[in-house]
C-alpha cells in the first residue's frame, strides 16, 4: 500500500511539473514547454515529443488529464520494472554497461557504435557512479514512448546526441553533417542576395577610394608619356598612354565646377555616380559584380559557418549547452575568427575585383576577356603573391570589423530575445524577433563595425589597386600607403568613400542577417549543442 501511495505521489508531482498552466489539463503546447523546462533528452527532438504526448493522451482528445496520466504511467511503470529486471543480469539493482551492451546486441539484435552506447548509458546514469539504479532507469524511460516494442530502442534511435541512427542502430553522421553545412549554406545564400542588391554602392565606394585626385592623375599620365618618349617607346605604347591622358582629362572635366549660372551643389558621391554613368550607363555600376557573387558565397559561408562552429567549440570550453549563453568575449572572438577565415578564403578574388573595377572602362577589352587579361597581367607582374598583396592589412582590419559586427549583432540579439521571452512568457528558443528588428539590428552592427575599421580597409584597397589605370600610385607597404595618403589628402583622406560604404553596409548587412536568420529557421538550425 505504501508503494502504491508513493507512486500516486510521484504521478501527481510529475503531472504538476508538466501542467504549466495549472489547469488540470495539458495541451501539446504546454507539454513542449514543460519538457524543455525539465531538460529531458526528449526535448531536443520535436517529433519524439509529439509521440510521447500521443502515448499519454489515451482517449485521443488532444489534452492529457490526470486520468490519462495515471493510466499511461501505471502501464509504463510495469513495463519499465520488468525491463530493468530483464537487463540486470546479476539482479543486484545495479545496471552495468556490460548488462546494457548485452541487452542491445543480444536481445534487441542491434549493432550500435560503442560511443553511442557510452553516450546513452551516461545520459541515464544521472549521478555518474558507473551503474544505473532503477530510479535513474525509470526517470529517464518514463517519458520515452515504447515504439517497436522497446523504450531503450526508441531512446537509442531518437536521443543519441548529434547522431543519426539507422533502424538497425548503426551510427551515421548525417544530421551533424547537415547541421554544419546548413550554417555555411545559409551564410552563403544570404551574402549573395545582399551583395547583389547593394552592388552600385560598392562600385561608387571603390571609385572614390581609387581616384585620389584627378588632377594628380592627369599629371601622372603626362609624366608617363614624357618617360615613354624619352625611352623611345613604340607608337602603340605612346598611343595607349595618350588615351589614358585623354580619359583622365575627361574625368577631371566631369568633376570640375560648372559656370556660375549653372552651378549646382554636388557631393562627391553624386559626382562619382555621374562619372560612372557617363562611362557606360547602368552596367558600369555592376562592373565586377560577377566576381562579387563568386566571392561572396564562399566568403559569407565561411564567415557565418566558422562563426557558428567557433561558438560551439567555445561553448564547450565554457561549459554551456547553448551558444546564446556564451560570454561576450567569446562571442566577439568567434566573430573575429569568422571574418579572418573568410578573408583568407576569398582574398585573391577580392584583389582581382578591385583591379577590374580600376581598369579603363573605355577599353575595347570587356567582360570575361577583360577579367582573364587582368588576371594574367597580375600574375605576370608578381605571381600568386600579388593576389595576396595587403593580406595582413586586410586581416588586421577584418578581425575587429567581424568581431564588432557579428559580436554586436549576437550580443544585442540575445538581450532582445531574453527580454521578449519574459514579456511573452515563453522559452527563449521559441522567440522570433520581428523582421524590422532584425533589419535594424543588422544595420546598426554593420555600420558600427565598418566605421571603426574603415581607414584600414581603405589602405588595403589602395594596396590592392596600386599601379592600375584609376590608381597609378605605387606603395612599398602599409606604412608607405598610410604616409602617402595623409600627405596627399590629409587625415580626411583615410575616410574617403565612407558615406557610400555605409550606404552599402547598412542595407547589405541588414539583408544578410535577415536572410541568414530566416534561412536558419527554414533549415531547422539552432543554438543548442545537441
Amino acid at each position: 500500500m505504501g508503494e502504491e501511495q508513493k507512486s500516486d505521489h510521484d504521478y501527481h508531482t510529475l503531472f504538476d511539473k508538466l501542467d504549466v498552466q495549472h489547469s488540470g489539463e495539458i495541451t501539446l503546447k504546454d507539454f513542449k514547454k514543460a519538457i524543455k523546462t525539465l531538460n529531458h533528452p526528449v526535448a531536443s527532438n520535436p517529433e519524439l515529443v509529439e509521440k510521447v504526448f500521443q502515448s499519454f493522451d489515451y482517449n485521443k482528445d488532444k489534452v492529457i488529464d490526470m486520468k490519462d496520466f495515471e493510466r499511461y504511467l501505471s502501464k509504463a511503470d510495469d513495463q519499465i520494472s520488468r525491463g530493468f529486471e530483464k537487463i540486470n543480469l546479476k539482479h543486484d539493482g545495479k545496471l552495468t554497461k556490460a548488462d546494457f551492451t548485452h541487452y542491445l546486441t543480444k536481445t534487441l539484435n542491434m549493432s550500435p557504435h560503442e560511443q553511442t552506447i557510452d553516450q546513452l548509458f551516461q545520459t541515464i546514469d544521472l549521478h555518474h557512479h558507473g551503474y544505473i539504479t532503477y530510479d535513474e532507469f525509470r526517470e529517464f524511460l518514463v517519458l520515452i514512448p515504447r515504439l517497436d516494442g522497446s523504450r531503450i530502442k526508441t531512446a537509442l534511435n531518437y536521443t543519441a546526441e548529434e547522431l543519426d541512427l539507422s533502424s538497425d542502430g548503426d551510427v551515421t553522421l548525417i544530421n551533424q553533417f547537415l547541421s554544419g553545412m546548413g550554417f555555411f549554406l545559409a551564410g552563403g545564400l544570404s551574402g549573395v542576395v545582399s551583395r547583389t542588391c547593394t552592388a552600385p554602392f560598392d562600385r561608387i565606394k571603390v571609385f572614390l577610394i581609387a581616384r585620389t585626385d584627378l588632377s594628380s592623375t592627369v599629371m601622372h599620365s603626362k609624366q608617363q608619356i614624357e618617360r615613354e618618349v624619352a625611352s623611345g617607346a613604340s607608337r602603340h605604347v605612346l598611343e595607349e598612354a595618350r588615351k589614358r591622358l585623354a580619359q583622365a582629362k575627361l574625368e577631371r572635366s566631369l568633376h570640375e565646377p560648372e559656370p556660375p549660372h549653372k552651378r549646382t551643389i554636388r557631393s562627391p558621391i553624386i559626382q562619382a555616380a555621374r562619372t560612372l554613368w557617363k562611362q557606360g550607363g547602368i552596367r558600369t555600376f555592376y562592373v565586377g559584380n560577377g566576381l562579387n557573387v563568386m566571392k561572396v558565397f564562399p566568403e559569407s559561408a565561411m564567415k557565418f559557418g566558422t562563426f557558428e562552429l567557433t561558438k560551439r567549440v567555445l561553448a564547450r570550453v565554457e561549459g554551456v549547452d547553448d551558444t546564446s549563453k556564451l560570454s561576450r568575449a567569446s562571442t566577439y572572438l568567434a566573430g573575429g575568427l569568422g571574418g579572418v577565415v573568410s578573408q583568407f578564403a576569398v582574398y585573391p578574388i577580392d584583389t582581382l575585383k578591385f583591379r577590374l573595377q580600376c581598369s579603363n572602362l573605355d577599353s575595347l577589352v570587356k567582360g570575361n576577356e577583360l577579367l582573364i587579361k587582368t588576371a594574367k597581367t597580375m600574375f605576370q607582374e608578381g605571381g600568386l603573391k600579388i593576389f595576396y598583396r595587403g593580406i595582413f592589412v586586410g586581416t588586421s582590419g577584418i578581425f575587429p570589423y567581424a568581431a564588432l559586427d557579428l559580436g554586436t549583432f549576437s550580443t544585442i540579439k540575445t538581450v532582445l530575445v531574453k527580454r521578449q521571452a519574459k514579456i511573452e512568457k515563453i522559452p527563449e528558443d521559441e522567440v522570433k524577433l520581428p523582421s524590422y528588428m532584425v533589419l535594424t539590428l543588422g544595420a546598426l552592427s554593420g555600420t558600427f563595425g565598418a566605421t571603426v575599421v574603415y581607414p584600414i580597409n581603405l589602405l588595403r584597397t589602395r594596396l590592392q589597386a596600386q599601379g592600375t589605370y584609376a590608381h597609378p600610385y605605387r606603395y612599398e607597404g602599409f606604412k608607405d600607403v598610410l604616409q602617402q595618403t595623409i600627405q596627399r589628402e590629409g587625415l580626411p583622406g583615410l575616410f574617403k568613400g565612407l558615406v557610400p560604404n555605409l550606404a552599402k553596409v547598412a542595407p547589405a548587412v541588414s539583408i544578410s542577417y535577415f536572410m541568414y536568420e530566416n534561412l536558419k529557421s527554414i533549415f531547422g538550425l539552432n543554438n543548442k549543442l545537441s
